[in-house]
């Protein structure tokens, strides 16, 4: 069970974080803590697994970038780490990840591009597909064909008194 304090400060990173210089000062003024307070009590959370992860949402759309790509391929499960570490270090993959295959569908590496354009897109793929010689894996190219809301965790638990 979590102390209000606690709750407190999981909506308020639940709702985003103020786009300010300092978002846990920010944070902290709303709440009646300071800074060094709110920060503990979110790495706290995250050490006991309430908080999994801080991220970044970008939204592409209002930025110009409207092909957006998810690429999935079917590889050796021995070469995922290095693959994805690999695939993740260039600029216009913003998540790269494993997941395991299905009977229906084979593929266990994914990847997410976004581009202006389509031609972009497919072109930035054949820049991942030669330097790290993709191409002879199976894959598929999954364009969007729509944009769903997009936001962080919901954060739910019980105080204590």
């Amino acid at each position: 069970m979590l102390e209000a304090r606690d709750m407190a400060v999981l909506a308020q990173v639940s709702a985003g974080l103020p786009l300010c210089p300092r978002p846990y000062a920010q944070i902290g003024m709303e709440l009646g803590m300071d800074e060094a307070e709110v920060i503990s009590r979110v790495t706290a959370l995250k050490a006991q697994g309430l908080i999994k992860r801080l991220g970044v949402i970008v939204k592409h759309r209002p930025l110009g970038y409207r092909a957006n790509a998810m690429v999935v391929w079917d590889v050796p499960d021995e070469l995922i780490k290095e693959l994805g570490a690999y695939i993740s270090r260039f600029s216009f993959v913003t998540l790269c990840y494993q997941r395991p295959r299905q009977p229906e569908w084979p593929y266990n590496l994914y990847c997410m591009i976004h581009g202006k354009d389509r031609a972009t897109v497919l072109a930035q793929l054949e820049q991942l597909n030669e330097a790290c010689s993709l191409v002879r894996y199976e894959r598929q190219i999954l364009f969007s064909r729509r944009c769903f809301k997009q936001r962080g965790a919901v954060y739910q638990a019980r105080m204590t008194g």
